[in-house]
């Protein structure tokens, strides 16, 4: 008889909520105390419109520090998603003060107070169906090239911060007419498509919705069986990439310029582990190279020893 398996050990949360937190930089070292007491890491952003982060541990820790966020009356009503590994995908403990949870630097945008209208992942087809809706993939080309929705525009954006000028310079959004029009918007796990959509409400767009619990939900629920996505979503920790059922795709990431890499990468010539990719071959200087081939050596010994080398990044990259 095989030996029973223990169940895993950490605990990972994946959380955010836009909330008027004017007193944010004082949370920061209580929810500190709490996550060093137990065992935490990962990194939370505390801003004035709110929190964002991911952070994994033992599961008394995790909750702890999910019960003291939710302490705070502005952040009561915080959902979050789970998920267990069987290894820490987290190394440090980080809780950053910023000026926004997630970057877009528009004044006076307020997300927690004019957002589009929740769309549920079972209603999205539906919505989709429409043919005058215009789909709006809001994340980074490199996130896109992996995956997206059937028929979605894609921005083609480097960053978040890329996207108002986006819009700016598309002439199917411009003028009256336009701003009547049905824009459906979608992010990873909902926080980009949800300051997208107030973004567009602040400029005057009255029909506008977005996917309640991002890409991730919609994988997470809608059978593979008639779903609009095609491809596989990136996702900001060591699974890099996802398709139904959440399940890891196949995916790996290109330690040199942290781009995602399907087979095809991974058969170039061009692909070198942890110096080079097809993507970033090179764009690199020779200190640069210097640098990432010391990394790498450290990976290949830490890999020997069958330990995972700390500089592996769970948050791989920020959006």
């Amino acid at each position: 008889m095989a030996p029973l398996q223990s169940p895993p050990r950490w605990l990972t949360a994946a959380l955010y909520r836009f909330a008027d937190l004017p007193d944010f930089a004082a949370l920061r070292q209580p929810l500190l105390d709490v996550a060093m007491a137990g065992g935490v890491r990962g990194t939370l952003l505390l801003a004035p419109e709110g929190i964002n982060g991911t952070i994994a541990g033992p599961e008394a820790g995790v909750r702890a520090v999910l019960a003291r966020i939710r302490q705070h009356p502005a952040l009561s009503a915080l959902t979050h998603k789970e998920a267990w590994a069987e290894t820490p995908p987290f190394y440090r403990l980080k809780i950053k003060l910023k000026a926004e949870i997630v970057t877009l630097r528009v004044p006076g945008l307020d997300p927690a107070r004019h957002v589009g209208e929740y769309v549920r992942p079972q209603d999205w087809n539906a919505l989709l169906a429409d043919p005058d809706v215009l789909l709006i993939d809001t994340r980074n080309d490199y996130e896109v090239k992996i995956g997206t929705f059937k028929d979605a525009i894609n921005p083609g954006i480097r960053t978040f911060t890329d996207l108002p000028a986006w819009l700016d310079a598309q002439p199917e959004l411009q003028g009256e007419s336009a701003r009547q029009r049905p824009i459906a918007m979608f992010c990873t796990g909902g926080i980009r498509c949800e300051k997208s959509t107030a973004l567009m409400r602040q400029r005057g767009y009255t029909r506008v919705y977005h996917l309640e619990g991002g890409i991730l939900k919609y994988l997470e629920e809608q059978p593979e069986t008639g779903s609009l996505w095609q491809g596989g979503c990136f996702v900001f920790d060591e699974r890099v990439s996802v398709g139904h059922g959440l399940k890891p795709d196949g995916h790996q990431l290109c330690r040199a310029c942290r781009w995602p890499l399907g087979e095809a990468d991974l058969r170039s010539p061009l692909y070198t582990e942890g110096l080079s990719c097809p993507h970033c071959h090179g764009s690199h200087s020779p200190q640069q190279l210097e640098r990432l081939a010391q990394r790498q050596r450290q990976v290949e010994l830490a890999r020997q020893r069958g330990q995972r080398h700390v500089g592996a990044p769970g948050l791989l990259r920020e959006v």
